[in-house]
């Protein structure tokens, strides 16, 4: 059983609030738009992380971490990218792959819009975070937190910080 922390859209930002979340984790997943690596040095100080680089990142992130990350956690097959849309309008790079070979979770960030919705076409559940970072449109910085359980994706949370500042 590992308990996940999925964020994304730090823009550079780090602070208290994120850092207390990433401690009651086993690994943090950051969706992409990393910014500064102090945000993802910081985390691996403290988890083991799991990333992909987003449209904002510099050259440093681009070598550090994948555009795609496909990984399995327990027996639950992940891809987690940055730009990848969501049921009924995924992105054209990752569409046909998305039909030929679904994964169970497809996580994307990007948009600064937190969603959590089931593809029943592709039986797939498609996880956003929103923005945990404070340079964008929203509102209310967030995150989302999840046990993977063998097969199982469970207790998933919603975790809105503070507004953004």
């Amino acid at each position: 059983m590992k308990k996940i922390l999925l964020l994304s859209d730090t823009h550079s930002y780090m602070d208290t609030q994120i850092l207390k979340f990433v401690k009651q984790a086993d690994e943090v997943w950051h969706a992409g738009d990393i910014g500064d690596l102090q945000v993802t040095d910081t985390i691996q100080s403290l988890k083991p992380l799991r990333a992909v680089y987003g449209n904002i990142d510099a050259a440093d992130a681009r070598l550090e971490f994948p555009l795609d990350n496909k990984f399995t956690v327990e027996n639950v097959t992940v891809w987690m990218t940055h730009i990848g849309g969501y049921p009924g309008r995924y992105n054209p790079r990752v569409r046909e792959e998305l039909q030929q070979n679904a994964p169970q979770l497809f996580i994307c960030g990007h948009s600064h819009i937190l969603k959590v919705q089931f593809d029943k076409k592709l039986n797939l559940l498609h996880l956003n975070p929103g923005a945990a970072g404070n340079h964008g449109f929203h509102k209310v910085r967030t995150m989302i937190r999840f046990t993977i359980d063998k097969k199982e994706i469970k207790d998933m949370e919603v975790i809105e910080l503070a507004t953004r500042g």
